[in-house]
């Protein structure tokens, strides 16, 4: 097999090994926005969702982990999903909430723009994360969902997101042990 014929292969079973993850990503998802952008985490990783109140901040800590908060007796690292993606800053409103994600082991609280809805995704619903080059780090998408429209709305896209993928990349600090799905 000379090499064009190898990276034919390799891109069909990275092709194929993509559609079964897309596949495998049906299910419910909570919705979130960050700016004018629409995502979507695992609805069975969320334990609750709370007003914003600013936590406690940790020193050296990167500016996406926003501190610390008590939570029933449960200290829990606070990071600001906007931070994380590279977005810039926006000023936190009533809408501004936090969603604590149970993980495992761990409990994380993500700061998010606003929480739209609970989606339910068949499989057709489910397309495969695009590749990009090294430059993008795409580790952490999931998938791509697509959601019909309700009452007169044109259809909408959902970024859907592996959290613990994403929350246990590189500068996270101590997230790095999360246990992750393959």
């Amino acid at each position: 097999m000379n090499r064009t014929e190898m990276t034919v292969v390799q891109d069909g079973e990275a092709a194929a090994v993509a559609a079964r993850q897309a596949a495998s990503a049906a299910g419910g998802y909570l919705t979130f926005r960050l700016g004018a952008e629409e995502y979507g985490i695992d609805i069975l990783r969320v334990q609750e969702i709370r007003s914003y109140e600013a936590p406690t901040r940790i020193a050296n800590a990167p500016a996406f982990i926003k501190g610390v908060i008590d939570l029933r007796g449960v200290i829990v690292p606070i990071v600001d999903l906007r931070l994380r993606f590279g977005l810039e800053d926006v000023r936190y409103d009533a809408l501004t909430v936090v969603v604590f994600l149970n993980l495992g082991r761990h409990m994380v609280g993500v700061v998010v723009d606003a929480v739209s809805d609970v989606v339910q995704l068949a499989p057709e619903q489910v397309r495969p994360a695009p590749q990009f080059s090294q430059v993008v780090d795409a580790t952490f998408l999931r998938g791509i969902g697509a959601v019909a429209g309700r009452q007169g709305l044109p259809d909408r896209m959902l970024v859907l997101i592996e959290i613990e993928r994403l929350l246990s990349s590189a500068g996270m600090g101590h997230f790095s042990d999360l246990e992750v799905a393959a």
